[in-house]
């Protein structure tokens, strides 16, 4: 059978045409099956729960179940890691945090790069640290809390989520910043350190507001600063540094979602899209404010607003991480 040039020229174009309309087709149907969100924590810990949350609500916006995996280990560089293997299909996608995507690129030999391999899709809450101990320890106030770690140099302890958390940097910047010597202890997680902190086994922490704020309201744990500007709308009594008299140890613990390099910019839409009207409903706003979660404006929830805010948070933190000589292990 021949054709004529016409007939060809036609065939060709319409042949060329069709990965690009199958393509836009599939993009369309996007998701067919269930999605897994990677948390690089343990189950429990405070960016768990935040999944776990949005990922309920992300079920009606998506129109497919939402599952949580969760994949622990070296400060939460191995979940992040595994994210970074992942197809870019839009079907695994990542929570992670300050620690997992800042921290960590300046205390791991990493074999992703955070900026480069990972496509952003939006930024959800910030969740100021809080400076706590036992109940045992004798310091009513965070100045008091001070003069007792200056009076006992290298004797009492300080538990973290894991070397290179954010907890972790905290801490040292608050020895610095005080001129407190003590031992940093670190977990698994946050989680199994706040149950040594409860049981009394260790002396301090400064953690997410999330994970303590229940130890707290209970009487378990002391609560002495918050580590912002503004005190907390879930904790209005506890003052923060500057008012306690440390200004300035200000640690932003904010946490987003990203998906594997190369995936389409239609698949990001629909994710940030989810992801925003989760963050807008009434009950889950009502949650991570009893948590102590502050959500994002929605206009910083896009995916053009976290890829900016994450490399201007990496400019500004790596040269002050790599100071203080904390190396992951």
């Amino acid at each position: 059978m021949k054709f004529s040039r016409r007939q060809f020229l036609n065939l060709a174009a319409s042949g060329a045409a069709m990965p690009a309309s199958s393509s836009f087709a599939w993009a369309q149907a996007y998701p067919t099956r269930p999605i897994t969100i990677i948390v690089p924590f343990p189950a429990g810990a405070p960016l768990d729960v935040l999944a776990r949350l949005l990922g309920e609500r992300m079920r009606g916006g998506l129109g497919q179940p939402v599952i949580v995996e969760n994949v622990t280990g070296a400060a939460g560089s191995l979940g992040v890691g595994r994210v970074a293997r992942a197809a870019s299909n839009g079907y695994t996608i990542g929570i992670g945090n300050f620690s997992t995507h800042v921290v960590n690129g300046a205390t791991y030999a990493l074999q992703y790069d955070l900026l480069k391999d990972f496509e952003p899709i939006g930024l959800l809450a910030s969740n100021p640290q809080v400076i706590v101990s036992k109940n045992d320890v004798p310091a009513k106030d965070l100045q008091e809390l001070i003069a007792w770690l200056k009076s006992n140099p290298d004797k009492a302890s300080q538990g973290t989520g894991g070397v290179g958390t954010a907890g972790h940097v905290a801490g040292a910047f608050f020895q610095k910043a005080t001129g407190t010597r003590f031992h940093v202890v670190p977990y698994r997680g946050s989680p199994p350190a706040l149950q040594d902190l409860v049981s009394g086994q260790i002396d301090l922490m400064i953690d997410q507001a999330s994970s303590v704020l229940p130890h707290v309201r209970a009487g378990k744990i002391r609560a002495y600063a918050v580590a912002a500007k503004k005190r907390l709308d879930a904790a209005p009594d506890i003052p923060t540094v500057d008012e306690a008299g440390v200004p300035a140890l200000h640690v932003s613990f904010w946490s987003a979602f990203w998906a594997p390099k190369g995936t389409s910019d239609d698949i990001i839409a629909k994710l940030s899209r989810a992801i925003g009207d989760a963050l807008a409903d009434p009950s889950v706003r009502l949650q991570l404010a009893e948590l102590g979660h502050e959500t994002f404006p929605r206009d910083q929830q896009t995916p053009e607003a976290l890829g900016a805010f994450h490399k201007a948070e990496t400019e500004k933190w790596w040269p002050v991480i790599k100071a203080t000589n904390i190396k992951g292990e």
